[in-house]
């Protein structure tokens, strides 16, 4: 008996949305903070419920805080009436992408979004900083994130872009953020966008124990 032919590729559009997160996202951030501490081989130190997103989200205008992009994908176009077009802080930004095959993503049940046949599929957090030296704020990213059946399609440089485009939308002077110094792929990726690495610098953290100790610092 013959072997079974392979049908061929088709022509498959992936419509993908950046928008403004809503704190009904909360369970898919959780989730995707979680997947993201897995990547980055950082669960012994992910300690994120969803009771912390829910009280320290949300409680100031888009992009006077810690703000997030959420990334969404759909095989059909977005519905016209969705409540997220009328976000008067954020036009969600659109983009098609043509693949010759569907995704095969097999968490898509627990990422489904409202809006029918729309999954997320990843996510930027951010927030304004002052570099003093500038006498401008910037933002920092604090996260960027898209998961595993969606990499490698551009979705991580339109997460970026975005920030860098409401950066520049609000006049400020930099976007700035943090890579791992294992993660090859990512430095090339941020490097090839046009960013620059700044080797004079090093990241100091107090948390814990250490933090406790200057509770009653005169």
């Amino acid at each position: 008996m013959d072997a079974a032919v392979p049908s061929p590729p088709t022509d498959s559009p992936l419509f993908s949305r950046i928008r403004l997160a809503v704190p009904s996202n909360v369970p898919h951030i959780h989730k995707l903070i979680h997947q993201m501490a897995v990547y980055e081989r950082l669960s012994d130190v992910c300690s994120t419920t969803e009771s912390d997103l829910s009280a320290n989200l949300f409680t100031s205008p888009p992009f006077q805080s810690v703000t997030i992009f959420i990334l969404e994908v759909s095989p059909k176009p977005f519905p016209e009436d969705s409540p997220h077009n009328s976000n008067p802080n954020y036009i969600p930004l659109v983009r098609i992408l043509n693949s010759d095959r569907p995704v095969d993503d097999p968490d898509r049940e627990i990422f489904k979004s409202e809006d029918e046949n729309v999954v997320v599929a990843g996510f930027s957090l951010f927030f304004p900083n002052f570099p003093a030296y500038t006498g401008k704020p910037g933002l920092y990213v604090e996260s960027i994130f898209v998961r595993k059946c969606y990499r490698k399609k551009g979705f991580g440089k339109m997460l970026l872009s975005a920030v860098a485009k409401q950066a520049v939308k609000m006049d400020y002077c930099e976007v700035l953020w943090v890579v791992l110094n294992w993660n090859g792929n990512a430095i090339r990726f941020y490097e090839d966008m046009g960013a620059q690495i700044l080797p004079e610098r090093r990241i100091y953290r107090l948390t814990g124990d250490a933090l406790q100790l200057h509770q009653n610092d005169d």
